[in-house]
């Protein structure tokens, strides 16, 4: 029986040198001098994976991947980008495909801004999958599953977090739901007596506001502006609703023809809000529009240095629009620079 236990302790001894050796494998740094990415791509598994890192030089044997595989049943390794660290063993790695967690980017949407300049900051960055480009904006809407026929304004200005390959549609769906929560929530707590039907009604206010100012402690101020105007049945008369209205007519000078253009978006003729917002806007905006500041002024005009003066009256808006509009210097601004 000698030659039995002697073939049984062969056995295990073997057994637990397999065992140690691939420990050793699977538990060591793998083979990378500096950090690096690796790109698991759709249909990779853990056979696969084996034989691009070991060509990489990055493991030793590329049947290590199909062990520890093995180890966790449910292990599925998910497309992305992974940053590795030389630091990293082979468990490390595989837990890493299987998590997800692939390296991530930022793409901030500023206020203010259009929805078709928000396509276009998303062009800029080079690794989003752009699918709206050149769409008409019932186009875009019905691929946003928006339910109206215009896309402007319903996007919330915030920085959102992506990864390598994301859609434009991905991104825009998610700016859209923090709009449509952030409105309901503001909406629900806001102050009496506002001419608005609908909380679309205070979004166009948003952005009209948005667009006037983006000096903070201006835009409650600004909002109670507009807000009284409407109340008193005069026109808004805002030069942002015009120049939008122009799209690409507009140069950078609005003109004499421009504010007489027959345009639903020109509240120099026309009574009201105008039909859709015009930019699309953050919290404060929103926040403005609806819970308005205190003030009895009816008009505003800029000083050239981003803020505004306002005026109670046509006679101190006049006085006011001789003192900062006629004697303009080379760094006049009607709006803060928000590039500084």
């Amino acid at each position: 029986m000698k030659w039995f236990y002697r073939a049984v302790f062969l056995i295990i001894t073997l057994l637990a040198l397999c065992a140690g050796y691939l420990y050793m494998q699977v538990t060591s740094p793998i083979t990378l001098s500096e950090s690096t990415t690796f790109e698991v791509v759709k249909g990779d598994s853990a056979y696969s994976l084996g034989y691009r890192l070991h060509s990489d030089g990055l493991i030793e044997q590329p049947f290590l991947t199909r062990v520890v595989a093995k180890l966790k049943p449910t292990w599925v390794p998910k497309v992305g980008k992974y940053a590795l660290d030389p630091s990293m063993n082979l468990m490390q790695v595989m837990s890493l495909f299987d998590s997800g967690e692939s390296i991530s980017y930022d793409i901030t949407l500023l206020e203010g801004k259009t929805t078709q300049d928000y396509l276009l900051a998303m062009k800029a960055k080079g690794n989003i999958k752009m699918t709206l480009l050149g769409l008409s904006d019932e186009e875009i809407a019905e691929k946003l599953a928006l339910k109206v026929a215009h896309p402007e304004g319903r996007f919330f200005a915030n920085t959102y977090r992506y990864h390598d390959g994301d859609t434009d549609v991905s991104i825009l769906k998610h700016a859209n739901g923090l709009l449509v929560n952030t409105l309901d929530v503001l909406w629900q707590n806001k102050a009496e007596g506002l001419p608005y039907k609908t909380p679309y009604d205070a979004l166009i206010m948003a952005s009209i506001i948005e667009k006037e100012t983006a000096v903070p402690a201006e835009r409650p101020l600004i909002a109670r502006v507009f807000i009284s105007r409407l109340q008193k049945r005069m026109r808004l008369q805002t030069d942002p609703t015009v120049i939008y209205g122009l799209g690409k007519e507009f140069t950078g000078n609005l003109t004499r023809k421009g504010l007489q253009s027959k345009s639903p978006y020109n509240t120099y003729r026309v009574y009201g809000l105008p039909p859709t917002p015009i930019a699309n806007v953050g919290h404060e905006a929103i926040a403005a529009a609806l819970n308005p500041g205190q003030t009895k002024a009816l008009y505003f005009v800029a000083k050239g240095d981003g803020s505004h003066a306002f005026s109670n009256t046509l006679k101190e808006h006049n006085r006011a629009v001789r003192k900062y509009q006629y004697k303009r210097r080379d760094d006049y601004r009607s709006t803060p620079d928000v590039t500084q």
